[in-house]
């Protein structure tokens, strides 16, 4: 294994500056993860209606969202906001996510957790192997919705992050949690159903919001978690027992955008600071590695080169030499935080003229030009 380095050692970041009214706090880089802010993150604390962003992507990765569901008694009767279900009648899956995410509907939270898990209980394992599979280290659902019935319903700001990032990975959610107002079929009324996003954020008080999910019990308080882009860069943030969330969450994306850029710590193509003499000028990644940096912090990236030891047989011939040859790991702070592959280029390794000499020994000799040697 060959190890190429490059890199300074880290300085710490300046500390931010500003302070929120939520108990528990974080602000995050959608497409990396880096916590760019944080306050009591990793706090275990009761979520509220931001629970569903779980039932949401649970509902949206069955695959049944063009299924009728049909809302049971115990959905039709559930407590807090609802979207005023009829017991007995049947609603597409889809429009029961649009209701649950804009509406924060908790009879459709039950209505969706029947229907995709079988019974309640059913959708709460779901709930919390997906908790788990994504690394929600601090996270236990009960429910669906969120509602204080249970004591051991809890999740932290950052495990809320997490969540959120994977869903906005998923273009039906994204859409979803960005859509402002929504029409659903009513096929016993003459009226259809009319659904606006409680997320001020997104629909009057901030520009750059892209979408999100509101929250909010006695025991609880307001919670929030919501999406913001600009310039090509795309942060989540995330408030508990916030009593001025909708500011908070405006002061931390203001921070996070003046403060940081998607700066390019790798460059697609060919990698040049390869030595080895075998994988000089062959090997490469596919795309640019970005990552948020202060303006002062370029200097704690570093980029470490890990690439197979040659076999006799690549050396003899090349296309022995498997596409994937070693990996880039891009560093932090000392922190490992991206790992991609390095990718071998079989067409640099021919032992025969390149493509431009065997161009020109073809072009000579169509003029009758002898080439010797």
């Amino acid at each position: 294994m060959t190890i190429a380095v490059m890199g300074f050692m880290p300085s710490l970041a300046k500390a931010s500056g500003f302070s929120v009214s939520a108990r528990g706090a974080v602000l995050i880089d959608q497409d990396t993860g880096r916590i760019l802010y944080e306050k009591n993150a990793n706090q275990k604390m009761r979520i509220a209606s931001i629970t569903k962003i779980m039932t949401a992507i649970l509902a949206i990765e069955s695959g049944e969202m063009n299924q009728d569901v049909k809302v049971s008694k115990k959905a039709v009767y559930t407590e807090g906001s609802s979207l005023y279900l009829k017991e007995g009648e049947k609603v597409k899956l889809e429009d029961l996510v649009y209701g649950l995410m804009l509406r924060s509907g908790n009879d459709a939270a039950v209505a969706i957790a029947e229907h995709v898990g079988g019974s309640l209980d059913g959708f709460v394992y779901l709930m919390n192997k997906k908790a788990e599979e994504i690394g929600m280290k601090n996270t236990h659902f009960a429910n669906p919705h969120g509602l204080d019935d249970h004591e051991n319903h809890y999740s932290t700001a950052y495990d809320m992050a997490i969540l959120m990032k994977y869903a906005m990975h998923n273009p039906e959610f994204k859409k979803i949690s960005g859509t402002k107002v929504y029409h659903a079929d009513d096929p016993d009324s003459e009226w259809e159903r009319t659904w606006r996003n409680k997320n001020r954020l997104l629909t009057e008080k901030y520009e750059y919001c892209t979408g999100g999910k509101t929250g909010f019990t006695k025991r609880a308080k307001r919670t929030l978690v919501t999406t913001a882009a600009k310039d090509g860069q795309h942060l989540i943030a995330v408030t508990l027992n916030a009593p001025d969330d909708w500011n908070d969450h405006i002061t931390m994306y203001n921070y996070g955008f003046s403060h940081y850029d998607q700066m390019l710590v790798l460059e697609k193509g060919t990698i040049k600071d390869i030595s080895d003499s075998f994988y000089k000028g062959k090997v490469y990644i596919k795309s640019d590695v970005e990552y948020p940096l202060a303006s002062n912090e370029k200097e704690n990236m570093r980029v470490e080169y890990q690439l197979l030891k040659p076999q006799k047989d690549w050396k003899k011939k090349s296309s022995h030499t498997p596409d994937i040859v070693g990996k880039a790991l891009i560093y932090f702070n000392e922190k490992n935080v991206r790992t991609v592959p390095i990718y071998f280029n079989h067409g640099a390794s021919k032992d025969t003229s390149s493509w431009i000499d065997l161009f020109q020994e073809v072009f000579l000799a169509g003029l009758g030009v002898r080439i010797d040697g």
